[in-house]
C-alpha cells in the first residue's frame, strides 16, 4: 500500500512538474514577506521554508530518477552543469557520500528552525541553546570531514546536485499506452527547445545528407573564406570542453600537497571554532542564562568596548578564512568546477558584515540609514520595510549570519 502510494504521487509529480514547480518558487518567495507581520512570524516562515526545503529535495531525487530510466528525456534535456555531473557521479560511485550529504543539506534546512524553537522555549537558557548550536556544528563539521575523506577534494557547497531539469520538459513525455492499432513509422527527432535559437537545426534522416554543411561547403562555388566560415558555423555548436571529456568525479582535482589538505581542513572546521568561541567568550563569562539573546547581544557590545578581546571570536574565524584562501591552490583555467567554488568562497566572506561587532558597529546603523532615507519615498518603501522586518532577526539569531 505505501509503494502503491509512492508510485501515485511519483506520477503526480512528473505529470504536473511544471505547476509543481511554480508553487514551489511562489512558496519561497511568501517566506521572505512573512517576518514581521504577526506574532511568530518569523517561526511560521522558517518551518514553512525548512519543509519546502525538504519536499524539493525528495522532489529532485524523484525528477532524476525519471530522467535517468528515459534516455529520450536526458537527450532533448538541458545538459548537465560539471557541479551537476560530479555531485551525481559521486552519490552513485558511493552511497556513503550521498547519504552524508544528503544529511549535511538536511540540517542546513532546518538548523535555523531548531535555534529557534530553542529559544522560544521557556524551560531553554541561553547556555543551553548554544549547546544545541554546538551540536550542530559538530555534526556538519563530522559530515564535511565524512566528504573530504571520501573524495579527497575539496567539499563543495552544496555536496548534493541542484535542480536543473526544466519541469516542462517532463510534462511533454506522457506515458506510453498500448495499442492495437500498427505500429507507425518513428518520425525524425525534433529540435529540443533549448537548441532552436542554436545556428544550425538537428538534421532529418531524409535530408542529411543534402543539408550538411560540410557538403555543401565542398560542392558549392564560393570563396575559401566563404567555406570556412560555412564550417565554423556548422563545428561551433558541437565544440567540446576539457570538461565535458573527463570523468564526472575527476571534474574537481584531488588535494595534492600538504598545504592542500592544510588549506581545505581549516575551511571546513572554521565555523565549528568561531561557533566554540562564541560560546566560550559571550555566555560562559557572564550570568545570561535566563537572558534573552537581544539583551546578551547588547551586554556583548558593553563588553567589546571595555574589553577589546571579547571580539576574538571574529577575528580569529576571519583570520583563519584568510589562511585558507592564502594557502589553497591556484585553480587552472580549464578547472571551472574548482574555480566556481572558490569564487564561492570568496564571495561568503561578506557573510562578515553581518557578524559580530562588524554587524552592530558599522552594518547594522548604514542599513537602519538607508530605511529611514527611504521610509519617505513611495514603492521604495516596501524594501526599506522589508529590511526593517530582517534586522532584529540577524540580532537574535546565530544562524541567520552563519553559514
Amino acid at each position: 500500500m505505501p509503494n502503491s502510494a509512492l508510485a501515485r504521487y511519483e506520477s503526480l509529480l512528473i505529470s504536473n512538474a511544471s505547476t509543481i514547480n511554480t508553487i514551489e518558487s511562489s512558496i519561497r518567495s511568501l517566506t521572505w514577506f512573512l517576518p514581521g507581520r504577526f506574532k511568530d512570524a518569523e517561526l511560521a516562515s522558517e518551518a514553512l521554508s525548512a519543509g519546502l526545503n525538504l519536499i524539493s529535495l525528495y522532489h529532485d531525487t524523484l525528477l532524476f530518477r525519471r530522467v535517468k530510466s528515459d534516455p529520450t528525456i536526458a537527450m532533448t534535456s538541458i545538459p548537465p552543469s560539471v557541479h551537476s555531473r560530479y555531485t551525481h557521479a559521486w552519490a552513485d560511485k558511493d552511497a556513503l557520500y550521498k547519504w552524508a550529504a544528503r544529511m549535511l543539506e538536511i540540517i542546513k534546512f532546518v538548523q535555523i528552525l531548531v535555534e529557534m524553537s530553542m529559544r522560544r522555549w521557556a524551560k531553554v537558557g541561553t547556555k543551553t541553546v548554544w549547546r544545541g548550536i554546538m551540536v550542530i556544528e559538530v555534526c556538519k563539521a563530522f559530515l564535511r570531514l565524512t566528504l573530504l575523506k571520501i573524495t579527497k577534494r575539496p567539499v563543495l557547497s552544496p555536496p548534493i546536485p541542484e535542480r536543473e531539469i526544466d519541469p516542462a520538459t517532463l510534462s511533454d513525455f506522457k506515458e506510453p499506452e498500448p495499442t492495437l492499432q500498427a505500429a507507425k513509422p518513428p518520425s525524425p527527432p525534433s529540435t529540443p527547445v533549448h537548441r532552436r535559437n542554436d545556428r544550425v537545426s538537428l538534421p532529418t534522416p531524409q535530408s542529411s545528407r543534402q543539408t550538411s554543411p560540410l557538403l555543401a561547403a565542398a560542392t558549392l562555388k564560393t570563396s575559401p573564406k566563404s567555406q570556412q566560415q560555412m564550417i565554423d558555423e556548422y563545428l561551433l555548436p558541437k565544440a567540446l570542453s576539457t570538461a565535458d571529456i573527463k570523468l564526472p568525479t575527476s571534474l574537481l582535482r584531488p588535494l595534492m600537497g600538504p598545504w592542500d589538505w592544510i588549506s581545505e581542513l581549516i575551511y571546513v572546521l572554521r565555523p565549528l571554532v568561531y561557533g566554540t568561541l562564541l560560546s566560550w567568550f559571550y555566555i560562559s563569562g557572564h550570568e545570561t542564562e535566563k537572558m534573552p539573546f537581544t539583551s546578551v547581544m547588547l551586554l556583548q557590545r558593553a563588553a567589546r568596548r571595555s574589553n577589546p578581546a571579547s571580539s576574538t571570536p571574529l577575528i580569529v574565524s576571519l583570520t583563519l578564512d584568510l589562511i585558507s584562501h592564502h594557502l589553497r591552490r591556484t585553480p587552472p583555467a580549464n578547472s571551472t568546477l574548482e574555480r566556481q567554488e572558490y569564487g564561492k568562497r570568496d564571495r561568503d566572506l561578506l557573510w562578515y558584515f553581518l557578524r559580530g561587532g562588524v554587524w552592530t558597529d558599522f552594518t547594522k546603523p548604514k542599513l537602519q540609514g538607508v530605511v529611514d532615507l527611504t521610509g519617505r519615498i513611495p514603492l521604495v518603501n516596501l524594501a526599506g520595510a522589508l529590511i526593517q522586518d530582517w534586522m532584529p532577526l540577524i540580532d537574535e539569531y546565530y544562524y541567520y549570519s552563519a553559514i
